[in-house]
């Protein structure tokens, strides 16, 4: 996975929360930092698998730049 993950604490959920800026409404979140990533690894696979069935473009990774 190359997209670009934004991870931040979430006080008012009690998790982390991870956003995936070049997947529009791509997120997840997970109890610990790692369980956070694991699951976003899968959100972003099963982002990608049902983009494709619908015949949708799927975004090329742009990383950090895209976004400054």
């Amino acid at each position: 996975m190359r997209y670009e993950l934004i991870i931040y604490w979430s006080k008012v959920d009690g998790n982390f929360i991870v956003e995936v800026p070049e997947l529009p409404g791509c997120m997840s979140d997970g109890a610990t930092y790692e369980e956070a990533i694991a699951n976003a690894q899968a959100v972003v696979q099963e982002w990608i698998e049902t983009a494709k069935s619908l015949g949708r473009p799927i975004p090329e990774p742009k990383g950090k730049l895209a976004y400054a």
